[in-house]
């Protein structure tokens, strides 16, 4: 909803992502989570909190909207992720989830530390409307308050580690941690696959890696393996043994968990031996040993019968050594209810009554390619309300829509007109701002075709970049070679950064209409000529500006613009005289 009359439930890759997980495995559960919010939910003050009434059916909606148009049923809800709460929305969202008849949408607060347990003692209405307490990164470890409350606890949000072995050995031993150390029953990797630029922050801090589409290619790393040894073999509903009686850790170092299916026939004992060396998180964490040991496992109680269990196992190879993951080593005896096992460091193995267990296989994918070039976009093949391939939204929201003076087919339309809910810095730039291509891109020629719409304020205006050097929470510190246009001004100006205070060059640019102008850099070294409409604007020394970066185009401000006919390809560098320029002094935007 970019704006309170406006609903559509195709925006976006979430819902297809959704139903492409569903069809793998029926029975996932699907958790929202709100990070950015509308600007008209804060009603101009920024603060979600606003009208809880309204931001809790903001909500609703989007759940509804998940089954009505895509037969999706939303099984948790968050409030925030990592800021402020409002103790009032989220009783009030437990009143209106129940009203519109979502009883079973249990609500996880508060994605970011403990500090809502406090309030959830005190008040009983809040204590019963959180089903979960959720905690990002808590490094395996929970508090006594939190425990005490007898809520599950989850870590809603955890990894955040680069994908390679140790990103593994992180993961691993994260996931059996979590519940040794703090009674984490939920854990959550952000972020699934690494589907965006490389140049970009947190690349490869995924469970695998899918950035050139172009290509097809794409990489299942080690983190997928790790968790298999604990998502192949248990499900929702499957319950942790108590420490000590499943739980724990090994003497020479490692943990060990166990899993029982909810009707008690089923057992599944995950084991990890990471040492500190070799996974690493982000996060701090303690040094510790760990070295070769031999233990044995009693099976007791109503497992005590059990004569066989399949043994599934991994093993990291650091510094050369072999990795092998997710090898399945047939049926152990099980002789008077023990099993005997050597553990060596760096290793998870899983012991399961399941016989469903399986590593799959997959063809070899394609060879990984550079983004394409030259590359041209006219967005003709798309629907209504798409989003075009390959384009990386950093601020601001893009669609494809038709034209409104049906000379363009389709173009890409800038759809935000108020500046967002801020929840990082860079939502606190009003600009809106688009990224394509290669971040070693170099010397090249970028154009574009923009257009301003007629509801803008009048000084709109738009922008062609290139060089730009980085994105995501950085994006409020966009450096590299922006060239922006006044239609209305009839001005441009040539900065170094997204936010315009770098000023290399400003005057005037004369258009014969307030309508479509096409914007042209060709950069050499450290050299840029601009063009409009054909037209040599400007020509400029570019020394403290990135040698090399991404294209990409946006707006001064938060307002409606077309674009068309996006082009880049190779330098067509011209050695020219420096025309006359008339200088205008240009109002701060």
């Amino acid at each position: 909803m970019h704006n309170s009359w406006d609903e559509n439930y195709y925006r976006g890759y979430e819902w297809w992502m959704m139903k492409e997980a569903k069809k793998r495995n029926p029975d996932i559960l699907l958790y929202g989570l709100p990070w950015g919010w509308p600007g008209w939910i804060g009603n101009g003050t920024h603060n979600p909190y606003y009208n809880v009434n309204t931001t809790a059916v903001y909500i609703i909606k989007w759940i509804q909207g998940a089954k009505k148009y895509h037969d999706l049923d939303i099984n948790f809800v968050g409030i925030w992720n990592e800021l402020a709460y409002s103790i009032e929305y989220i009783k009030t969202l437990r009143r209106t989830l129940d009203q519109n008849g979502f009883h079973d949408v249990k609500i996880v607060a508060v994605d970011g530390g403990f500090e809502i347990i406090n309030d959830m003692l005190k008040d009983p209405e809040l204590f019963d409307a959180i089903e979960y307490i959720g905690v990002h990164y808590p490094g395996t470890e929970s508090t006594e308050a939190a425990f005490n409350t007898g809520k599950q606890l989850w870590s809603s949000e955890d990894f955040s580690t680069f994908n390679d072995n140790i990103g593994a050995g992180c993961w691993a031993r994260t996931l059996n941690q979590n519940y040794v150390n703090g009674l984490f029953t939920g854990t959550i990797a952000w972020n699934m696959i690494s589907g965006y630029y490389n140049g970009l922050p947190f690349i490869r801090q995924s469970l695998m890696t899918a950035n050139s589409p172009w290509s097809g290619n794409y990489v299942i790393n080690n983190p997928i393996w790790v968790t298999a040894h604990t998502t192949q073999f248990t499900a929702p509903g499957w319950r942790y043994l108590k420490h000590n009686s499943g739980v724990g850790k090994l003497k020479n170092g490692g943990s060990y968990v166990s899993l029982v299916s909810p009707d008690g026939k089923n057992l599944t004992i995950v084991m990890e031996t990471m040492t500190s060396l070799h996974s690493v998180c982000f996060y701090q964490q303690p040094k510790f040993n760990v070295s070769l040991q031999t233990i044995t496992l009693q099976l007791k109680g109503s497992f005590a019968k059990i004569d066989k269990m399949a043994l599934w196992y991994s093993r990291l190879g650091y510094d050369g050594g072999q990795t092998e993951m997710m090898k399945y080593e047939g049926q152990v005896d099980v002789k008077d209810g023990k099993i005997n096992l050597n553990l060596y460091p760096d290793m998870v193995v899983t012991l399961t009554t399941l016989t469903t267990g399986q590593k799959g296989s997959h063809l070899n994918p394609p060879q990984d390619k550079p983004f394409p070039f030259p590359y041209t976009e006219n967005f003709e093949e798309y629907n209504e309300t798409e989003q075009p391939k390959y384009m990386a939204q950093q601020l601001g929201c893009f669609e494809v829509h038709i034209s409104t003076d049906g000379n363009h087919g389709n173009v890409l339309r800038q759809m935000v007109l108020e500046q967002p809910v801020y929840w990082t810095a860079a939502d606190r730039l009003k600009r809106t701002a688009n990224l394509i291509g290669d971040y070693s891109w170099e010397d090249i020629t970028a154009s574009i075709d923009a257009k301003t719409g007629k509801e803008d304020k009048w000084y709109t205006g738009v922008f062609l970049a290139a060089r730009v050097d980085r994105g995501g929470v950085k994006t409020r510190k966009f450096r590299g070679i922006f060239f922006y246009l006044y239609p209305s001004l009839q001005m441009y100006k040539l900065t170094s950064d997204i936010g315009g205070k770098s000023v290399l060059k400003f005057g005037a640019a004369h258009m014969a209409n307030k309508g479509w102008n096409t914007l042209k850099l060709i950069l050499q070294g450290y050299q840029v000529e601009g063009y409009l409409n054909g037209q040599y604007l400007f020509e400029s020394d570019i020394q403290n500006v990135p040698l090399t970066g991404f294209v990409g185009f946006g707006t001064s401000d938060y307002g409606y613009a077309d674009y068309d006919n996006l082009a880049i390809y190779n330098s067509e560098k011209v050695t020219r005289q420096n025309d006359p320029e008339v200088l205008y002094f240009v109002p701060r935007q």
